[in-house]
C-alpha cells in the first residue's frame, strides 16, 4: 500500500510502498479515504511531541475510512461501516490498524473529509470548554487564533453554550470566516489585545491553542475568576505563567490534551462526540474544509500549519468514497 511517511525527523514526508498491515486481538483494519491533519503532526515530524515515535512511521492523528476487518476478539463496528477514526498515527496511508474502540460510525450525511477532521478539533473545544471550562451561558469566551482547525471550532461551539465570542486572527480574510462561524467580535493579532478585550469588558474564559505573546496579552484581559485554557503552542513559544497574577485575579488554568483525555475519561469523550455529531445532524454545526489535498501533497498540508497559513481544517484524500464530496 502507499503511505506518506517520516524516513527522518524534521525531514519532508516521503511517499513510500509499505506492507498492508493486518489486524491483531481488538484490533480494526480501516480502508482510508481521507485523513485531518493538524498541528501535533507537524510536531511529530519534527520529534518535538510528546508521543515521539522514531522513523520509519506514517503520521496522520485521525481518518474517516471504511471497516474491511476485524481482529480477534476485536469489538466495534463492522466491516462495511463508514467510520471516525482517532488512530493517533497511521492516518497518511490507504489502510491501518487501531483498535477497534477508537471507530466511531459516521453520520451517513458527512463528506468523508468532513469526518477526517472532525474528531480532533470539536472534540478538543467541545471538551475543553464544557468539562474543563465549564462556560456558562452569557459569559465572554475569547478564542485565538480563531480560524484555525481548532478555534474554529471553539467560535461555533462557544456560540452554541450560550457565550459571547471574541474571536482573534490575523487578518480580514480569517476573521470573516470566525465572524461566519458565530463570532460576536472580531479582532486582529496586530491590535493590542490586552486593551482592545479590556475595553470589551475582559474574557471570562480564553481558549489558546496559540502561546506566545497572544497568551500573555489574554492573561492581562481575564476578568477576576476566569479561566484559561492553553491547548497548543503554534506561535513555537510555551508562555511561561506568573503564578502571582493567577493568585491576585483567582484565575485557573486548566491543560487539556484530548488524546490523553479519552484514555483516561474514555465514556465522556464518547458522550462528548455523540453530542456533537447529534448537532451536526441538526445543522447546527457546520465543518469548515480549507484544503483538500491528494495523498501525495501532504507536505504542503503540513507546510500550511506550520506556516499558519491555514484557515479551518486541511484534510489529505487518501482514496475517494462515495461520500467524498
Amino acid at each position: 500500500m502507499r503511505a506518506m511517511q517520516v524516513t527522518e525527523l524534521g525531514a519532508p514526508l516521503a511517499l513510500r510502498e509499505v506492507p498492508r498491515p493486518e489486524p491483531g486481538p481488538g484490533e480494526a483494519l480501516v480502508r482510508v479515504h481521507a485523513c485531518g491533519l493538524n498541528f501535533a503532526d507537524t510536531l511529530m515530524v519534527a520529534g518535538r511531541y510528546q508521543v515521539r515515535p522514531q522513523p520509519p512511521f506514517t503520521p496522520g492523528l485521525e481518518a474517516c475510512g471504511t471497516v474491511e476487518a476485524l481482529g480477534p476478539g476485536a469489538s466495534g463496528p463492522g466491516p462495511g461501516t463508514r467510520v471516525a477514526v482517532h488512530c493517533g498515527g497511521g492516518g497518511l496511508a490507504e489502510y491501518l490498524c487501531v483498535a477497534a474502540a477508537r471507530c466511531v460510525p459516521a453520520p451517513e450525511a458527512m463528506p468523508d473529509a468532513e469526518v477526517a477532521g472532525f474528531l480532533v478539533a470539536y472534540g478538543t473545544s467541545h471538551v475543553a470548554l464544557a468539562d474543563r471550562a465549564r462556560l456558562r451561558p452569557g459569559e465572554t469566551l475569547l478564542v485565538l487564533g480563531a480560524s484555525g482547525g481548532v478555534g474554529l471550532t471553539a467560535v461555533e461551539i462557544g456560540g452554541l453554550m450560550g457565550a459571547r465570542v471574541i474571536a482573534v486572527a490575523r487578518g480580514a480574510e480569517k476573521l470573516a470566516v470566525a465572524r461566519a462561524a458565530g463570532a460576536h467580535h472580531l479582532l486582529d493579532a496586530e491590535a493590542d489585545l490586552r486593551a482592545e478585550v479590556r475595553a470589551l469588558g475582559g474574557a471570562d474564559v480564553v481558549f489558546d491553542p496559540v502561546g506566545g505573546t497572544a497568551f500573555e496579552a489574554a492573561l492581562g484581559a481575564c476578568r477576576p475568576g476566569a479561566r484559561l485554557l492553553p491547548l497548543g503552542f503554534a506561535s513555537g513559544t510555551v508562555p511561561q505563567i506568573p503564578a502571582n497574577i493567577l493568585l491576585v485575579k483567582n484565575l485557573t488554568v486548566f491543560g487539556l490534551y484530548w488524546g490523553g483525555y479519552a484514555e483516561l475519561h474514555h465514556a465522556r469523550v464518547a458522550d462528548s462526540l455523540g453530542a456533537l455529531f447529534g448537532w451536526y445532524a441538526q445543522g447546527r454545526l457546520h465543518p469548515h474544509v480549507g484544503r483538500v489535498l491528494p495523498l501525495e501533497e501532504a507536505e504542503a498540508g503540513l507546510d500550511l500549519l506550520r506556516t499558519r497559513r491555514a484557515v479551518g481544517k486541511v484534510v489529505v484524500e487518501v482514496a475517494a468514497s462515495a461520500r467524498a464530496a
